[in-house]
């Protein structure tokens, strides 16, 4: 089992999101906070107090968090480029890459806007998934290879002429502030959780446990858990990827951003090859541990979850892959300590995806 800790990560901080996000998330119709589900089995399981799993199984009628991100980057964007007046008329083409929800959530808020997609589809993504986002009325363009060829491929049409715009949820240095609003988007996730823990009697989590890719969910975690007020008590912060895209444990344990070639998964919303330039600081100083986890643990994590009434797709069953290896088999007890977790902790494990976002055939 691959993995990394730094307990100092606790007494970091960093400043906290910007709070605009939330209000717009809850002005679109068809808002509704997402289900915190408290599973007492799985804290048996764990040996902790309470577990809870966010699930974004139904998230502003698509089947993943990612709409939250897509929604205010485009609506930011737009705006941005209505109040510029050397800006064309017209329909926009917004262009992206994805291996799987990302461009759906793209694709959606550019037809209710009125604008144009186009999508760049990683290789490994199911056709089913492809087939949603062409659903939702944009171009589809097929990748052969991994998602940094996606990107690549996406920026490139982007660069095209001024009627086409690119909305990726990874940045690079000199592409940041489009990648920088979808993290903000990302916040209101965690903001539902404080108000849904608190009406649970739980209080404040000690372990939350996020599915990386390139790391722009798990930036928006640091940002909110790192930036609570002096004397609060922080969470562990759990990163938890495929054995096969292992970029952020990675790059952790080398102390630098670092790519890696990526392999088959059928965490296929996970499989990057590379940190995004953005996320990299926050996760350097703000993640305490990291690990990488098989498919096939990712599978039995979800069938788990799904005994236990929570729709999970093999992305974001991957959290519940994650907390069960660090916290049982040999070594446990160090990996508890490095955590600070005891027999009363709460736990948050987050369901990112449910089962019909990217339905791999999930190995038995």
């Amino acid at each position: 089992m691959a993995w990394f800790a730094r307990p100092a990560a606790r007494a970091w901080s960093c400043p906290p999101e910007p709070a605009e996000a939330q209000a717009f998330h809850a002005s679109l119709p068809g808002y509704a906070t997402t289900p915190l589900h408290e599973l007492a089995s799985l804290a048996d399981e764990l040996g902790v107090g309470r577990v809870f799993v966010k699930d974004e199984s139904a998230r502003l009628g698509l089947p993943a968090f990612k709409a939250l991100g897509a929604s205010w980057a485009v609506h930011r964007a737009l705006a941005e480029r209505a109040a510029n007046s050397g800006a064309p008329s017209g329909p926009v083409t917004l262009v992206t890459a994805t291996d799987g929800n990302h461009g759906r959530a793209v694709a959606r808020f550019a037809r209710l806007l009125g604008q144009r997609a186009h999508v760049f589809v990683s290789g490994g993504v199911h056709p089913a998934a492809s087939a949603a986002i062409a659903s939702e009325g944009a171009e589809v363009t097929q990748v052969a290879g991994p998602y940094d060829d996606a990107v690549r491929r996406a920026a490139d049409a982007a660069a095209d002429g001024p009627a086409t715009l690119l909305v990726q949820d990874s940045a690079w240095p000199g592409y940041e502030r489009i990648p920088r609003w979808i993290v903000e988007g990302y916040s209101t996730l965690f903001t539902e959780v404080d108000a849904q823990l608190a009406a649970a009697g739980a209080g404040p989590p000690d372990l939350v446990a996020v599915p990386v890719g390139v790391g722009s969910l798990a930036q928006a975690a640091v940002t909110h858990y790192r930036s609570r007020p002096a004397g609060r008590p922080a969470p562990s912060l759990l990163s938890v990827e495929p054995e096969a895209a292992p970029c952020v444990i990675e790059s952790l344990t080398r102390g630098e951003l670092t790519g890696v070639v990526t392999g088959d998964t059928a965490m296929a919303g996970l499989n990057c090859g590379t940190p995004s330039s953005l996320a990299w600081p926050y996760l350097r100083c703000g993640i305490d541990a990291a690990v990488a986890v098989t498919d096939a643990a990712g599978a039995r994590a979800a069938r788990a979850l799904a005994a236990l009434g929570v729709s999970s797709g093999p992305c974001g069953a991957a959290p519940l892959a994650g907390v069960r290896a660090a916290l049982t088999g040999a070594g446990a007890e160090d990996r508890r300590a490095a955590l600070g977790l005891g027999p009363a902790s709460t736990l948050v494990l987050l369901s990112t995806e449910g089962a019909d976002a990217n339905p791999h055939h999930q190995e038995p």
